[in-house]
């Protein structure tokens, strides 16, 4: 009898152990069933996904808007009417399957995230494929180089493989010399032109904003993942920074490529370099907010020391690449001091001696040359934030790029501050994000950068707005309150339609210039045939800098962008342009102007010149006396200086 009690006292006791095992094992309650944003209910986590598991959502569910997206972007694509650009640039240029594509990719992508917490391969496919859906069209269709600035950084890699050095103390005009003083990403590319045989950079110039994308998507995965756990809020904010990142700085260029190492170093710092016993009211963030991730693991002294020492290469690779990053990168790191968690002094003081080591060695003669101008514009916060050069956008195209910039940038910071004031245990807990992105606004009281600081302070600034604002379009995993419930069933509307908005104001601001980036074969021929006939030393005239190879030989001339001024003085230059160039051009000097198609784009554009500006300038150096026309086509025209003898 004794032993038939003993049996049912302990059968009861494994029934009572069973009952509890799974709140042991951090097993979430059943809950009923949510939208289709609401993430799946999680696994124990001691069961280990398998390969099926990670593709649980139904196959013919997921790929079906994959295939239909790629079979519609794939007719599109040569009937994309690119040769003869308009006043929207591509915008009108794209037939409907192409936005009927990006539409779909937007579709199958939101309703990928039901399942992106056990099958995050399909949200992470849908945003390999809009990335190339969005940038891959001018690098499978254009015969040139887009964008001006990239022919000008395929000239100065070609001139370093001819020859094999660099000239940091040289004065080239145009402020070229800055890039002898910061060559470090120009020579990993004539690395790669050597080392993929190619004739030069321009034949994989194009493919750079795909390549840069799919190089920073696993970053940024990196980042998000270090404040959230749910995998919609990670994708989701990925999805957005890629909409959201229309600045332009995603080329073939330093910025682009420092930009990449920034992000790194941001991952291995939230990541590898938290202090210990700094944890504090964070200890358990998934009672703050059930989006939270774990706490990352607090780092030793001696590990955050190993750390440190590890991202010094990757910090001064960034050094040797860029001027304006490393600045950036130790505002951001002095910002995440505020917070005990990322207080990394160690870290910190590397990057700034590692930046004030090449400032003052390499890049002495831009230091300076800065420092000397820094009385002027340090505090002028209007004019540091003034985009560009003098002019205001004119024409319709260029005004529309300028309101939807403008509005792309309102709804950004608009969601991000909403969800920071309404998801307050989630900003809390991602407050490195906060200051990440706040970090570099005050940069634009110190320059203007050439017309570029509020876009740069807009770009480092991303990725904590784009976290932010993908928290206030997906809502809270795990809540069962009557509020959280209509949370959700407000995002099945709101989130499918904030992405389509977005992407909406990604296409003009990233498209709606392209008359401005892209230049036919044809006018690419003419200025090298100018250039190639100019004698070295010779002063080369052009409206602006932003034409298709601008810096052809560069070295070898000197350059003169006569537009880009303030607009008043180029007014009183229209009154008799060739007596005012004339007037530029030292005594005894060879002068050439060249005059392009495109360059009739970005002045009109950009509003350095009045509507017709262009072709009265044309018209008037034609018809003086001082100037003789060498060629003239479609193409563009090229004018010789001929002063009067005698």
């Amino acid at each position: 009898m004794q032993k038939q009690e003993q049996g049912q006292a302990q059968g009861q006791a494994r029934r009572q152990a069973q009952a509890q095992a799974p709140a042991q094992h951090g097993a979430a309650p059943a809950r009923p069933a949510g939208g289709p944003y609401e993430a799946e209910p999680p696994t124990a986590p001691d069961a280990a996904p398998s390969a099926a598991g990670r593709f649980r959502l139904p196959v013919v569910l997921a790929l079906a808007p994959l295939l239909v997206a790629a079979a519609l972007w794939l007719w599109a694509l040569p009937r994309i009417d690119f040769r003869h650009i308009d006043e929207f640039g591509l915008l009108d240029r794209f037939p409907v399957t192409f936005y009927a594509a990006l539409a779909v990719l937007t579709v199958g992508f939101v309703l990928s995230l039901r399942r992106a917490g056990t099958a995050p391969a399909w949200p992470a496919v849908y945003s390999v494929a809009m990335l190339v859906a969005l940038k891959a069209p001018p690098a499978v269709l254009y015969e040139t180089v887009r964008y001006a600035w990239a022919s000008k950084h395929d000239a100065i890699i070609t001139r370093l493989l001819a020859e094999g050095t660099v000239h940091p103390g040289t004065e080239l005009s145009g402020g070229m010399s800055a890039y002898d003083q910061w060559p470090g990403f120009f020579a990993l590319d004539a690395a790669l032109v050597r080392a993929f045989g190619v004739d030069g950079a321009a034949s994989f110039i194009n493919w750079a904003p795909v390549a840069l994308g799919l190089l920073t998507l696993p970053v940024l995965v990196l980042v998000y993942r270090t404040f959230s756990d749910d995998g919609r809020l990670v994708w989701t904010a990925v999805w957005i920074f890629q909409l959201a990142n229309w600045v332009g700085q995603d080329y073939l260029s330093p910025q682009g490529f420092s930009y990449l190492l920034y992000l790194t170093v941001l991952a291995v710092v939230f990541r590898r370099l938290v202090r210990p016993g700094s944890a504090g009211p964070l200890r358990d963030r998934a009672v703050l907010d059930p989006a939270a991730a774990a706490v990352p693991p607090a780092a030793s002294t001696r590990q955050r020391a190993v750390a440190v020492l590890l991202l010094v290469p990757v910090i001064a690779a960034v050094n040797a690449a860029h001027q304006l990053t490393p600045l950036m990168l130790c505002v951001t790191l002095a910002a995440l001091c505020l917070t005990r968690r990322y207080r990394n002094l160690g870290l910190l003081a590397t990057a700034a001696v590692l930046m004030l080591a090449w400032y003052l060695t390499m890049g002495r003669e831009l230091f300076l040359d800065t420092l000397s101008t820094l009385g002027e514009k340090l505090g002028d916060l209007l004019a540091n934030s003034r985009p560009g050069f003098a002019g205001e956008p004119t024409g319709p195209g260029p005004e529309l790029v300028g309101s939807a910039n403008v509005l792309m940038v309102l709804a950004l910071g608009g969601l991000a501050v909403t969800a920071v004031l309404l998801r307050r245990r989630l900003a809390r807990s991602a407050l490195p994000l906060i200051l990440a992105a706040a970090a570099p606004a005050p940069l634009v009281l110190v320059n203007d950068y050439g017309g570029e600081m509020i876009f740069r302070v807009y770009l480092f600034g991303l990725p904590g707005a784009a976290f932010f604002a993908a928290a206030a379009l997906v809502p809270a995993a795990g809540a069962a309150s009557r509020g959280a419930t209509a949370a959700r069933r407000a995002a099945i509307v709101a989130l499918p339609l904030a992405l389509l908005a977005m992407l909406a104001g990604f296409l003009p601001s990233y498209y709606g210039k392209e008359g401005m980036h892209y230049a036919q074969p044809g006018e690419t021929a003419l200025t090298r045939r100018a250039l190639d006939r100019a004698p070295e030393g010779a002063l080369i005239l052009a409206a602006t800098g932003a034409f298709s190879d601008a810096y052809y030989r560069y070295d070898r001339y000197e350059r003169w962008f006569f537009t880009e001024q303030e607009v008043d003085e180029n007014l009183r230059m229209l009154k008799d342009p060739a007596g005012y160039l004339a007037g530029g051009v030292p005594a005894g000097r060879p002068a050439y102007v060249i005059l392009t198609p495109t360059q009739a784009e970005a002045v009109i554009g950009e509003g350095y010149l009045p509507a017709g500006g262009f072709d009265s300038l044309i018209a008037a150096l034609k018809a003086s006396p001082l100037f003789t026309v060498v060629e003239e086509s479609r193409y563009g025209i090229v004018l010789r200086y001929a002063p009067p003898t005698g």
